[in-house]
């Protein structure tokens, strides 16, 4: 599959399919957000890019990704941060944007603009950023919550919301800022998933609070906000249900609160505002997701 764009007078992008290689350790470089992640978080199956599977001479199966990139210079022998120092060195000296061209052509171009320049606005907000417990870079979380929610709508605002729904809680951008760039309908979407955070104040002592003005806001909002929200609370137990595999209720340790039978009152409260999603497959995983975490403290 080949399609030439211009992208300026230095350099062509070509669209084309290679599979995504693995280190050693199982870490890979992913060119959609320029981070190197782990499996566990191989989004691929649920991006738009994504070609189908891949099986190496040794057998291995790989997914395949489908970008514009530069043909000439891709090594599927390289490293994963090679990959990235490479990227990076290519986008410092001005050749090419942080996040690569999606451009489908015809009808779905406009579509898919809005979703691009939502990521491209929040790898920048979040850049430097990374995941509680992980050390994985922040951008893994809004993209994961855009690829999940583009699974229960084809919606492009809704989806470029998810993109941007931590960008006002998690940074120094604004409701404004999004209201000013992406328009009303996604500003909105956005404040919906926003928590005010208190500035100042323990965010211990703010938990509590901050949680039940997010059920109450959550409760009126429309369908297409609780949908985000949904998608992003997966995206959090997952990412919660991978660790408490491993370590137990050690997890807690690292969270605002402590208390685990909090936490449970919270994701279960999550589950009792979004009962109008309980018809996606999406909301009986989460239900699956949250019962495996908090079944023992149930007793």
């Amino acid at each position: 599959m080949e399609q030439m764009i211009k992208k300026n007078d230095t350099i062509h992008y070509r669209l084309y399919e290679h599979p995504v290689r693995r280190s050693l350790e199982g870490n890979y470089y992913c060119r959609a957000m320029n981070a190197v992640t782990n499996a566990d978080y191989t989004l691929c199956r649920d991006c738009p890019l994504f070609a189908g599977m891949y099986n190496d001479e040794k057998g291995k199966c790989h997914p395949e990704c489908r970008y514009y990139s530069f043909e000439e210079l891709y090594r599927s022998d390289m490293e994963p941060y090679d990959h990235k120092q490479r990227i990076d060195g290519l986008i410092a000296s001005g050749l090419i944007s942080e996040f690569p061209d999606y451009l489908p052509v015809g009808e779905e171009s406009e579509r898919y603009g809005v979703i691009e320049a939502a990521i491209r606005f929040a790898a920048q907000a979040h850049r430097g950023d990374t995941r509680k417990g992980s050390g994985l870079p922040y951008i893994i979380h809004p993209v994961e919550v855009m690829m999940l929610t583009a699974r229960m709508t084809d919606d492009a605002e809704v989806i470029a919301a998810a993109a941007l729904h931590d960008v006002v809680e998690d940074t120094p951008y604004t409701i404004g800022d999004i209201e000013k760039n992406f328009g009303k309908r996604i500003a909105s979407i956005v404040h919906a998933e926003s928590e005010d955070k208190r500035e100042g104040q323990p965010k211990a002592d703010t938990w509590k609070i901050r949680k039940q003005e997010n059920l109450e806001r959550e409760a009126n909002a429309p369908r297409e906000a609780k949908i985000v929200m949904l998608a992003d609370k997966i995206s959090n137990m997952r990412a919660t249900l991978r660790d408490y595999r491993e370590k137990g209720d050690e997890i807690w340790l690292r969270f605002n609160m402590r208390d685990p039978k909090e936490q449970e009152w919270y994701y279960r409260s999550v589950a009792n505002v979004l009962l109008e999603l309980s018809d996606l497959p999406q909301y009986q995983e989460y239900i699956d997701i949250v019962n495996e975490v908090f079944a023992k403290k149930r007793m």
